[in-house]
């Protein structure tokens, strides 16, 4: 009891107000904030990536600056609409049936990552096509930058305190204001590191030291790898979405069951690589 409530007192939550500040009924969320800064901090990166010709293959026809400029407006689209579609078709569809206006209530349950993930690949096929730019080199610079907006996501999940862990008794553990009155894993954070700032680093490794974006495919590949792994280890410290639960016997999330199609494709497109670098020489 006394160990229980020592770490009651010294792992509580930080005071962080959601809203940054308000005017009138408009309020600026640090949620939103992250996607905003994310998105440009990518854009940013991403057009570095496409300016540097050394990282690409002699005589290849790669983005420049401004497709990557124009892009942005589609990625954000992509990223927005199918982010907020896929949390309501995978998450919360029972209750947006029973009450359709809900789907824009972005308070009550935010994003998912997979549907954002679905949204900016459809976002990338019409871009690609319609630019001529080859689809998997668009896919490497693409994907090499969404560690970026992973990063400031789940940094915005842990100040909103939602989508915490299990139970524990971790000395890092915190207590979250929504989370009832024990600590818990901070799982956000978990995620911060894995699939952004970890991910974004060997991912800079395969395209700076390693030459990465010279085989096409293999970055995208790597990002997809690494982050349905990164999801899957977090998912047995995270605590399921309680209208969701556990799946196939009690330990099954639906996180990892989206991110194991994750898994395969990201193999696949790594393993095939080389082959996609050979037959564009």
């Amino acid at each position: 009891m006394e160990h229980t409530a020592a770490l009651l007192s010294l792992m509580a939550f930080p005071e962080i107000d959601p809203v940054i500040f308000g005017i009138g009924p408009v309020q600026i969320r640090w949620y939103g904030l992250a996607y905003v800064t994310g998105i440009l901090l990518g854009w940013r990166y991403a057009r570095r990536l496409v300016g540097t010709g050394r990282l690409w293959p002699a005589g290849n026809a790669r983005m420049t600056a401004l497709d990557i400029d124009d892009f942005l407006i589609w990625a954000t689209i992509g990223i927005v609409a199918g982010g907020r579609l896929g949390y309501i078709l995978f998450y919360d569809f029972a209750a947006v049936s029973a009450n359709p206006v809900r789907a824009l209530e972005i308070w009550n349950g935010g994003m998912s990552f997979h549907g954002g993930l679905l949204g900016t690949l459809a976002a990338m096929v019409l871009f690609a096509r319609k630019r001529a730019i080859p689809l998997f080199s668009l896919f490497d610079v693409v994907c090499a930058v969404v560690p970026v907006g992973l990063l400031f996501g789940r940094l915005a999940n842990f100040i909103n305190s939602e989508l915490w862990g299990k139970l524990t008794d971790v000395p890092w553990a915190f207590v979250f204001p929504t989370g009832g009155p024990f600590p818990r894993h901070p799982t956000q954070l978990y995620e911060a590191a894995l699939e952004g700032l970890l991910l974004l680093a060997i991912l800079a490794w395969l395209i700076y030291r390693r030459q990465a974006l010279k085989q096409p495919g293999l970055v995208a590949g790597s990002f997809v790898t690494g982050y349905a792994l990164s999801r899957i280890i977090v998912e047995f410290y995270r605590e399921p979405d309680a209208h969701i639960g556990y799946l196939a016997g009690g330990w099954l999330t639906m996180g990892m069951v989206l991110s194991l199609p994750m898994l395969a494709v990201g193999l696949w497109a790594i393993a095939t690589a080389p082959a996609r670098a050979r037959s564009s020489r």
